[in-house]
């Protein structure tokens, strides 16, 4: 039996939402009202998958397993000229990231995570994966004072067990990036947001009057 906690479901039809307004997809072809259930199933996929990698049980779905079913979303959709121009994957992972910042927000609305912004906003780094087994990431989470903490306002259970405080664990990670707090590569390492640059400040010219 696998759990998909309600937030991942919330993400996924977030996704289809977010398609549907999107201006880089083509409104004549629509979105597919099959998008949340292919995505759901390999969402369900992937997460079996991890479990049955580290012997895991119960089977907990994670917010970033979305991402690993990136094909069952951009099958789903035509786009325009615009949405070609950045291509079918980015185009969905910028969905995923806003489904994502949305449901955070539900969750989050009034919860100061700014502990967990901090830490890395001094220097602090974290590489996860979404095939790492659930006592890793509680353990790499521990090291982030306040995170473990902050995953419990996801909703789960004080008894819970590892895969799903790691899932809650992950839903922090990811909504903190979705809402540009923190940074992440491809590659899933988490790191401080990147700040805006200043435009450079002209140099100050020196006239002088001649005669």
């Amino acid at each position: 039996e696998v759990d998909v906690p309600a937030y991942v479901r919330e993400v996924i039809e977030e996704v289809a939402f977010q398609a549907r307004a999107d201006r880089k997809i083509d409104k004549r072809s629509g979105v597919s009202q099959r998008m949340p259930i292919t995505c759901i199933e390999n969402v369900v996929s992937n997460a079996e998958r991890r479990a049955l990698t580290h012997g895991e049980s119960p089977i907990v779905a994670r917010v970033t397993d979305v991402y690993a079913a990136l094909p069952s979303i951009t099958g789903k959709f035509e786009l325009e000229y615009e949405g070609e121009l950045r291509g079918a994957d980015a185009v969905a992972r910028e969905l995923i990231r806003g489904a994502v910042a949305n449901v955070f927000q539900g969750y989050f609305d009034r919860v100061d995570t700014r502990r967990v912004v901090e830490w890395f906003d001094l220097g602090g780094t974290l590489q996860l994966s979404d095939t790492m087994a659930a006592a890793e990431v509680l353990e790499h989470a521990g090291a982030i004072q306040g995170l473990l903490e902050l995953a419990r306002h996801a909703g789960v259970a004080p008894d819970a067990p590892p895969p799903a405080l790691a899932s809650a664990v992950d839903l922090v990670l990811e909504g903190l990036y979705a809402e540009k707090k923190i940074g992440r590569s491809e590659e899933r390492g988490y790191h401080a947001a990147e700040q805006p640059r200043r435009p450079s400040r002209p140099e100050s010219s020196s006239f002088s009057d001649e005669g």
